[in-house]
């Protein structure tokens, strides 16, 4: 019989198109000239100029979180064809939960109050005009529940659609001499039904997981490449490092019970991998003129990790706790072990916060 395949579908291609855009959209939108704060600070990173070494740190950046975006995201993948490490083990299951706490508070703890800075001092520079961001209106907070709304609502017509679809497939004429067979069938078809569909969605949830952590990585990543003094790059390499491992662990879960075809994960991983490394070097490359403070950039930022952070929440707690937690029947063991290791990963991510 046949390996039922996720093959990937015009969302799942959108998705990542338009993860693509925010990457490289965001520059242009970034270099604006009206600065909400003083520049000329003395804590200032353009006040403590160390090309040479700024940019030795960057490099080594680069490196070290390509190379943990790497080993996080393809151990999940590799680990599927060992028996130890298949998906129904406990290991893997507790390595599940842990990288799905490590996603979680990275939408609640790194994420959202980023985006609530950012849009806070946007309404410190126009809170006298008429803007959204301009008055009491907890605007982050409402794009993250819009964010994580319209992922539920596309993510349910979406899989509604395509388990319609393979319910009004053809089935093979009844054989009245045969019943037994019949039954048979019509039971393995059912089976076959399922199997597609849960293959389907586990596809759909790696491809929109993967859309909300390469958004905030890019703006990281990005940050990073346009700051210039070592001494705000040096804390955050061994941070980021430990925090694209686990969350490449959490997206390689998610790709691994999808099932996609060699290319497709493939492409994911290099997406996944490469996107830090290419946010630093855009960062680079404008941060002569990128102004990270000008009220174009804070509203772009803002948005952006408003929408990052509903997705990331809504993922963790939907697509990757409920599902494994609650329609999984699990030994009492396994799902104490998983609980642990959960709370494990909802601790290493928030002491991790304090550098990211």
């Amino acid at each position: 019989m046949p390996t039922l395949q996720f093959q990937p579908n015009s969302s799942g291609k959108l998705f990542l198109s338009l993860s693509i855009i925010f990457i490289f959209l965001l520059p242009n939108l970034a270099l604006s000239q009206l600065s909400c704060e003083n520049n000329n600070s003395p804590d200032d990173d353009r006040n403590n100029i160390s090309p040479s070494e700024a940019t030795k740190y960057k490099l080594i950046a680069i490196a070290s979180t390509l190379a943990a975006s790497t080993v996080g995201i393809s151990l999940p993948i590799v680990a599927k064809n060992l028996s130890s490490l298949s998906p129904e083990s406990f290991l893997y299951f507790t390595m599940k939960a842990f990288a799905a706490g490590v996603i979680l508070a990275t939408g609640f703890l790194d994420v959202l109050p980023d985006a609530f800075e950012a849009l806070e001092t946007v309404n410190r520079c126009v809170a006298e005009k008429k803007k959204p961001w301009g008055d009491k209106f907890p605007l982050s907070g409402f794009i993250a529940m819009v964010a994580a709304t319209v992922t539920l609502i596309m993510e349910a017509l979406i899989t509604g659609y395509h388990k319609r679809c393979e319910l009004t497939k053809a089935q093979p004429l009844r054989d009245e001499n045969d019943d037994d067979e019949e039954t048979d069938r019509g039971e393995l078809g059912s089976s076959e039904r399922f199997e597609s569909s849960d293959i389907f969605r586990h596809g759909l949830v790696s491809q929109i997981l993967e859309v909300g952590i390469v958004v905030h990585s890019a703006i990281i990543g990005m940050s990073l490449g346009a700051a210039r003094s070592p001494n705000t790059i040096k804390p955050l390499i061994a941070a980021l490092s430990f925090h694209q491992c686990f969350e490449g662990m959490g997206l390689g879960g998610c790709i691994a019970q999808a099932q996609f075809k060699c290319q497709t994960i493939i492409i994911m991983v290099l997406f996944f991998c490469l996107t830090i490394p290419i946010g630093i070097g855009i960062g680079v490359g404008i941060s002569k003129t990128y102004d990270e403070k000008s009220q174009t950039a804070l509203v772009v930022e803002g948005v952006l990790l408003s929408a990052s952070a509903g997705i990331l929440i809504y993922m963790a707690l939907v697509d990757v706790l409920a599902t494994d937690f609650i329609f999984n029947s699990r030994m009492l063991i396994t799902q104490l072990g998983a609980t642990s290791a959960l709370l494990m990963g909802l601790i290493c991510m928030s002491i991790l916060v304090q550098w990211v």
